[in-house]
């Protein structure tokens, strides 16, 4: 789904990521390379096969409570009770669908596909259908669905129109729409050419950014499942839609704009990728790629402080930048100004300077409340949010969140609530909300080379983050969480591959998260210059990935970590690398969880848990593409440290999880052409699987007059003669006996 890429990005980067065009993290933190070299040498870690170099990387949880700081081995405490065994996920019961290139969605025998909604979709009556021309008009955008699917959830509701959480056959189903397709898009022949952007088009874009929320029904059948034209929880929310601050950021003057001077208020969401939930039955929805829509003009640098610089230059808005939709140039009606991040008033009450620290943020939706304020979480910080996922709630602990920063050399984050739960709360909206997310404790991960990993504390006045660094002083929490990124370096956070999606195994707790790829890897005997980073243990390949004549060099396939919180600290865990991305036939250092041709994937990007403890693994791939269209998998895991120490491509030592077999990792189904495969939702029966198609078709420019695509999807699932517009969509998957999905 790319937008613009420079020469270094790789072809699975996408518009989940327009950040990896500028990389903005100058940090010099430590590398878990560097304390590599302290404690393990290549040759140490070869010769002393996995009997010595177990002990010496998985450490276990002696290690891991002593946090891996120095050489020093403590003694190990007296070993407690042996826990109860965890319950086993169900086994793959499936056959795997085979790698193709078809313009239409594959899934296994005795399954079958439908599609929920898509692109234009009226949501209410007195609307007309989507037409397959562009004629829909601005206003309607506010009643339509959206572009771009992305991540989703499910959302139980009751007869009496309350958060259900076990009901499958009626719910609310949250759709992100993180951005506008090109170039297809809305519009009758793709974007007018000009410098100065069509108000038009521009006011059609705004509203088609977002989240969809729509009621949903199980057919009479039993095995499908439809919208609800009209109901009254039917609701789009914008980029233009009227949103709170809440939480420690609430009145900061960096918040501060015309729209509202007090800095409690704000108005759109933009570029919603990936999303989580609150157990209390509220939609979170999380602005990744908002430098898309946000402008900065030329010497607008002398108008501001040093202080200022720095923060805008780390969260990559340089002077005179124009961003891709050049939203800011479609008039001065403040509905398009306010795209732009630049001194033009006397105070930030009289413009938009503060525009950029308005985004970035996890926003709160309670999908039973139609009328209700969405509101900006501050207390979970400001980054390029990939989603936020919860861990399982658990009555009288804190309510614990996980979030990545989607750029190359960006963190992983964990939020944790002052607030302890309470089983009372669920139902309560957004008052639970303010309960539980507006306070608490944000901390970011550092990955040590032994295995084990510990959580940095973003609290002002703590570790330096306070009026005393050099390098950007802040003033207080509101500052400390505005600026995350800069929190992070001075903590001497591990830069990851871009962190993407999460989730958190139901069944023993452990956070699993994908790190989808990185161009700016090097050899370990380069010397790195600007954003480029040597391997290290976490992030431990280098190599070089031949897609016909175009040579690909750093981690072009990406892989999954996940960890293992420790029982004792909040602030300990420990951590593999759970698989590996990689064709079945490259080298054994590349394809280090030794995937086969019913498994084999690259660029994994979504990521979900269902309630049974099988894993789903989406794709957002260009490395592969020559080969397949994106893919969705399945997989049951095992567990931190079911594998051992392993050597990288490019001589990294590493610590892997059990290698994949056709028996824990099988391809479920693959999408249309030039696709995307991302959002996951399943009904508490396991019977109806919801996933999203975005922009088929993507990288094929239109003929318009002879409708020439480079995708036909969704109409050529049904039809394969179809000539219409490619849209992203969602899809309903079920079994044709109506049982569960995957097993």
């Amino acid at each position: 789904m790319s937008i613009t890429k420079n020469s270094q990005a790789l072809p699975g980067d996408s518009a989940c990521s327009y950040d990896d065009d500028a990389i903005v993290n100058p940090s010099a933190n430590q590398h878990i390379d560097d304390i590599l070299a302290l404690r393990l040498s290549r040759r140490q870690t070869l010769m002393g096969g996995i009997s010595t170099t177990a002990a010496a990387l998985l450490g276990g949880v002696s290690l891991a409570a002593c946090g891996g700081g120095d050489d020093t081995v403590t003694a190990a405490p007296a070993p407690a009770p042996t826990p109860a065994p965890a319950p086993a996920a169900p086994k793959l019961g499936f056959p795997a669908v085979a790698k193709n290139k078809n313009d239409l969605v594959t899934v296994p025998e005795g399954y079958q596909v439908s599609i929920l909604h898509a692109l234009g979709d009226p949501l209410h009556y007195g609307d007309e259908s989507w037409k397959d021309d562009g004629s829909e008009s601005a206003d309607s955008y506010k009643r339509r669905i959206g572009d771009g699917h992305d991540g989703m959830y499910w959302f139980g509701l009751s007869e009496a129109g309350a958060y259900q959480a076990d009901r499958s056959d009626r719910g609310l189903l949250c759709v992100n729409h993180e951005y506008v397709v090109a170039p297809y898009g809305l519009h009758p022949a793709g974007r007018a050419a000009g410098a100065a952007r069509n108000a038009a088009e521009v006011e059609k874009e705004i509203y088609a950014h977002g989240v969809s929320v729509a009621e949903v029904k199980r057919d009479a059948g039993g095995t499908g499942m439809s919208m609800v034209r009209g109901s009254r929880f039917n609701r789009r929310i914008t980029s233009a839609t009227v949103m709170d601050f809440a939480g420690p950021a609430r009145g900061a003057a960096m918040l501060a704009t015309k729209f509202s001077g007090t800095a409690t208020q704000t108005r759109g969401t933009n570029n919603n990728c990936a999303n989580g939930y609150t157990p209390w039955g509220t939609y979170l929805t999380c602005e990744e790629n908002y430098l898309n829509v946000i402008s900065r003009a030329a010497g607008d640098e002398a108008l501001r402080t040093a202080k200022e610089n720095a923060s805008l230059a780390r969260y990559g808005l340089p002077p005179n930048r124009k961003s891709p939709y050049l939203w800011e140039t479609a008039g001065s009606d403040d509905l398009f100004a306010r795209w732009n991040s630049s001194v033009t008033g006397a105070t930030a009450a009289d413009d938009y300077r503060n525009t950029i620290n308005t985004f970035g943020w996890v926003v709160e939706i309670d999908p039973f409340a139609p009328d209700s304020v969405p509101a900006k979480r501050t207390a979970l910080g400001r980054f390029n949010h990939e989603g936020a996922w919860p861990a399982p709630a658990v009555a009288g602990k804190p309510v614990v969140i996980y979030q990545g920063d989607d750029s190359r050399n960006e963190y992983i984050y964990k939020f944790v609530s002052k607030a302890l739960w309470d089983t009372a709360d669920v139902g309560k909206g957004l008052t639970a909300g303010a309960k539980y997310l507006d306070e608490g404790t944000l901390y970011v991960a550092r990955f040590n080379a032994d295995g084990s990993g510990e959580w940095l504390e973003l609290a002002y006045g703590k570790n330096g983050l306070d009026g005393t660094n050099a390098a950007y002083p802040f003033v207080d929490q509101a500052d400390v969480l505005i600026n995350a990124r800069l929190a992070a370096d001075k903590l001497g956070a591990t830069k990851m591959d871009r962190p993407e999606w999460g989730a958190v195994n139901p069944l023993n707790g452990e956070v699993y998260m994908t790190l989808t790829n990185n161009s700016n890897r090097v050899a370990l005997s380069a010397t790195p210059s600007g954003s480029q980073l040597k391997p290290d243990a976490a992030n431990p390949r280098y190599y070089e990935d031949l897609k016909g004549t175009t040579s690909q060099k750093g981690n072009p396939n990406g892989h999954i970590i996940r960890w293992r919180e420790d029982a004792a600290s909040v602030t300990k865990f420990a951590w593999d690398i759970y698989l590996f991305g990689a064709q079945s036939d490259a080298a054994a250092d590349v394809n280090l969880s030794g995937l086969s041709d019913v498994n084999d994937f690259s660029s994994p990007d979504g990521l979900y848990f269902d309630k049974r403890g099988m894993l789903w693994v989406q794709t957002d791939d260009g490395a592969y593409t020559d080969v397949t269209n994106c893919m969705m998998l399945a997989a049951v895991p095992g567990k931190v440290g079911d594998g051992g120490a392993a050597a990288a491509a490019g001589g990294t030592a590493t610590i892997k999880g059990a290698s994949a077999t056709a028996d824990t990792v099988r391809r479920f189904l693959v999408g249309p052409k030039e696709c995307e495969i991302t959002g996951i939702a399943m009904t508490p029966d396991h019977k109806t699987l919801f996933f999203n198609v975005q922009h088929p078709g993507e990288d094929s420019a239109p003929d318009w007059a002879a409708k020439s695509y480079g995708s036909y999807w969704p109409a050529s699932q049904t039809d394969t003669a179809a000539k219409k517009r490619p849209r992203s969509a969602t899809v309903v998957v079920t079994r044709k006996d109506g049982g569960e999905i995957g097993v």
